[in-house]
């Protein structure tokens, strides 16, 4: 188990993380002006430098090479970074058309989709509390279908987006900041032409919104950033369980945003289908603490066990065998030519 001060330094990077994350609305609604396209680029292009200078800091070079010579893994980061842009556009949109709230439920439904995800493709078994939690999601999207009129499409499009992103990362096996460098290095590229194309169409926000919009798409690769960092920060730090619980700060705020500061309506039947969604995600936190609870308990016993057979092997190995036993004295009289001291053997 990491030492205290760590796990109270991985839960604040973590709560850093998480906040930033969750309060990201705010920060595309300032950018309202420019298109979700534009703004995306932005995104992509300034976290490049962000990422060099990460790199930099840390002299963390030597996994390029080794990536370069793997084309196969290439692919994989290029598909990563496909996805992951189409993500971050999307989200984008929905924050500045208005669907917060939607956006919200995307990240809500996220951990089941990813579980759907581990039994169709990694065909893992799933336990019973997380098939039931799976079945509750299922039945808050048709409720949802309902509430909206139609079928959620942009919470879906978050979550699939998002867990095949993941899925696809498990199998590039870098590491957080390396991946996240690899991935802007491919998208830098098209941002920037992209970005070129709308300053001599003279459609840039960044040319002509004036100063204060400029810093603020310029700093988007820093508001992407960061929080990526306080999460690598806190996930060496804390158990898989505690990280698995704060990811739904982040939903939970974009959630309280759209209802308090964009003022989106929630009628009933909405509400509803955000409270299936809630009590699926309480399932699967539960069978996640009671499973992290079980397999800490057999450990415990298991290295009780082995301390024991140790211990009772350490006392066997000091006891003495039959043949070093002390017996009764030899008698001079009896005992044989070695037995009597001083004696002379004819």
């Amino acid at each position: 188990m990491p030492p205290r001060t760590d796990q109270r330094a991985g839960l604040a990077y973590g709560l850093a993380a998480y906040t930033m994350w969750g309060l990201l609305p705010l920060y595309w609604h300032l950018l309202d002006a420019a298109a979700p396209a534009e703004i995306l680029a932005h995104r992509m292009l300034w976290s490049l430098p962000v990422a060099v200078i990460i790199l930099a800091v840390l002299r963390r070079w030597s996994w390029i090479r080794p990536l370069l010579r793997q084309p196969k893994r290439i692919g994989l980061v290029l598909v990563c970074a496909c996805v992951i842009s189409l993500n971050w556009f999307l989200y984008i949109w929905a924050v500045n058309a208005g669907h917060v709230l939607e956006a919200s439920l995307g990240y809500f439904i996220n951990p089941l989709v990813s579980i759907a995800f581990g039994v169709l493709v990694l065909r893992e078994r799933l336990r019973p509390l997380q098939w039931t939690a799976v079945g509750v999601g299922a039945l808050a999207v048709v409720v949802m279908t309902v509430a909206y009129g139609r079928m959620p499409w942009i919470a879906l499009g978050l979550a699939l987006s998002f867990a095949t992103y993941g899925l696809v990362k498990k199998s590039i096996k870098l590491d957080g900041i390396e991946g996240f460098s690899a991935e802007t290095a491919l998208q830098a590229l098209p941002a920037l032409g992209y970005l070129v194309f709308l300053g001599v169409r003279g459609e840039s926000v960044f040319v002509t919104g004036g100063t204060g919009q400029a810093l603020l798409l310029a700093a988007c690769g820093i508001a992407t950033a960061v929080p990526l960092i306080c999460f690598g920060a806190c996930a060496v730090r804390l158990p898989l369980t505690t990280v698995g619980m704060l990811q739904y700060l982040a939903p939970t705020f974009q959630f309280l945003l759209g209802l308090t500061v964009f003022g989106e309506r929630m009628p009933p039947e909405r509400w509803a289908g955000f409270a299936l969604v809630w009590a699926a995600l309480v399932l699967l936190t539960w069978d996640a603490l009671r499973t992290a609870r079980r397999g800490r308990t057999a450990l415990a016993t298991a290295g009780a066990r082995a301390g024991e057979a140790v211990a009772a092997e350490a006392d066997r190995a000091a006891r003495p065998t039959p043949a070093e036993r002390p017996g009764p004295a030899p008698d001079a009289r009896t005992a044989g030519p070695e037995a009597a001291p001083g004696t002379v053997t004819p």
